[in-house]
This record gives C-alpha cells, structure tokens and sequence, in this order.
C-alpha cells in the first residue's frame, strides 16, 4: 500500500482558515528589497499566504493582516497584482 503523502497546510491571513498550501497565494518579505508575490511558494524570507478570493483579499487589506504579518508596509501595486491573480468565481 503506498504511503501518503503528507498535504502542507497554510493559514490565510484573511479569513484565517487553514487551507492546502497550494491552493493560497504567497507573499514574501525578503531580508533586502519590498514584499512580492511568491509564484513559486520557494523564495526566501518571511512569506504569509492569502486565499484566492476577493473577499479574503480585502479583508486582508482593509485589517493590515498581511502586513501584521510580514512586519512590513506593503506597497498598493502588489495588492493590485494580487488582485490580478484571483480567478473569477464560477
């Protein structure tokens, strides 16, 4: 019988439900330089993840979540480009 593998879990900072790390979006604070998107889930530094949903999103925002978080001010162009990376609701 084969082994399982284990499914990492990640909160979202949002609505700070645990989810499937691949389901959530990573935004990383490097040692050096400004928060970014982390498309691969592997950047260094401090990362906090976010749901793919609008509502988590703005929530995140409105209450400095993220930024709670990542202990840094984050600039309004990534959440823009978060914003862009929502998949439309079916």
């Amino acid at each position: 019988m084969p082994k399982k593998r284990k499914i990492p879990m990640r909160m979202c900072v949002g609505c700070r439900e645990m989810k499937p790390k691949a389901e959530l979006m990573r935004v990383v604070k490097p040692q050096e330089g400004d928060c970014a998107i982390d498309r691969t889930g592997k950047a260094p530094g401090r990362g906090a993840y976010v749901c793919e949903s609008a509502e988590c999103l703005k929530k995140a925002q409105k209450s400095r979540a993220l930024e709670r978080a990542l202990e840094a001010r984050i600039d309004d162009a990534v959440f823009e480009q978060l914003a862009a990376q929502i998949r439309p609701q079916e």
